[in-house]
């Protein structure tokens, strides 16, 4: 028998309103991410604790003996919380997450904000560095948890990894573009073009590696470190690019319409994770708020987003 906290919460929190939509509301989660914690609670215990119907739900008679055990829980740990020290307890603590800047504006904004609306009493530290300066401060114990490319890693035995996502490498392209028609595009084609290259978080290291596999030569025209510059040269007709699925939107600042297209050749995905490093003790604010962002990932997972 094994389960968290998060699913002792989740499950009061669905007990109290018999409704799994409201309970989705209440703790800011997609009905499928609450669904999945309910049902690998249940699998855990070997029970039923909820019937459903088209009505809502309803707790059978093993849910009503876990709900008062989990009220004990609950109320055992905010007593516990309370009898530490002073700015030690549930509602405070500190939280460093580090972060890559072409990572920061795709992945940290929802898995953050709902913690600091669970936790408004945790001060947070951001830090946005290079990859291998946060690897330095996960070592030394300067951050808790980072969130950045898995393929990069420079030391990985160092650390626990956990992927959050696998973003395919896509063709951007204008829609006047003359292979904007097809629906995959090949290395042999793409390297007739001009190719507008993102150093940021030194991708373009990660798709030279696809190039030279097939023995292709890209055919620079400009490198930058901004997503937006590469979207609004891409949007001009200046070039195409090759930049992961997660960084992609449809429109520039100038209104131009990007379309994307996949690559013929079989490619490795671009891998964004959660990085701690191995053998650290977490703290409860670094462990919920690895939980939010694996929450977040799941839903994304089940609506296709």
């Amino acid at each position: 028998m094994n389960f968290t906290l998060r699913q002792i919460r989740y499950f009061v929190t669905i007990a109290e309103t018999l409704s799994v939509s409201k309970a989705a509301r209440d703790l800011y989660l997609s009905q499928s991410a609450l669904t999945n914690a309910l049902s690998e609670l249940e699998a855990s215990l070997g029970v039923l604790l909820f019937i459903r119907s088209h009505k809502g739900v309803t707790l059978t008679h093993e849910g009503h003996q876990f709900l008062i055990s989990s009220r004990r829980i609950l109320a055992s740990v905010a007593d516990a919380a309370q009898g530490l020290t002073a700015g030690t307890t549930q509602d405070k603590g500190t939280l460093v997450i580090g972060v890559t800047s072409l990572v920061a504006g795709y992945y940290l904004s929802e898995p953050l904000s709902r913690f600091t609306q669970h936790f408004p009493g945790v001060k947070v530290t951001l830090i946005e560095d290079e990859q291998a300066y946060l690897e330095n401060q996960l070592v030394n114990g300067e951050i808790d948890v980072a969130i950045f490319m898995l393929q990069q890693m420079h030391e990985p035995d160092a650390f626990e990894m956990e992927t959050l996502t696998r973003s395919p490498l896509k063709v951007w392209l204008p829609v006047n573009h003359p292979l904007f028609k097809q629906a995959d595009i090949s290395l042999l084609e793409l390297a007739k073009e001009p190719l507008i290259t993102l150093t940021a978080n030194r991708i373009d290291h990660i798709i030279g590696q696809t190039w030279r596999r097939y023995n292709k030569t890209a055919r620079s025209f400009l490198e930058t470190e901004s997503v937006e510059a590469v979207r609004n040269l891409v949007g001009a007709s200046l070039g195409i690019a090759i930049l992961p699925e997660f960084a992609y939107r449809p429109w520039t600042l100038d209104m131009q319409r990007v379309e994307t297209r996949n690559i013929r050749e079989e490619i490795p995905s671009i891998d964004i994770g959660l990085v701690w490093r191995r053998g650290s003790h977490l703290n409860w604010a670094t462990s919920e708020f690895i939980d939010l962002a694996r929450d977040q990932s799941r839903s994304k997972q089940h609506t296709g987003i």
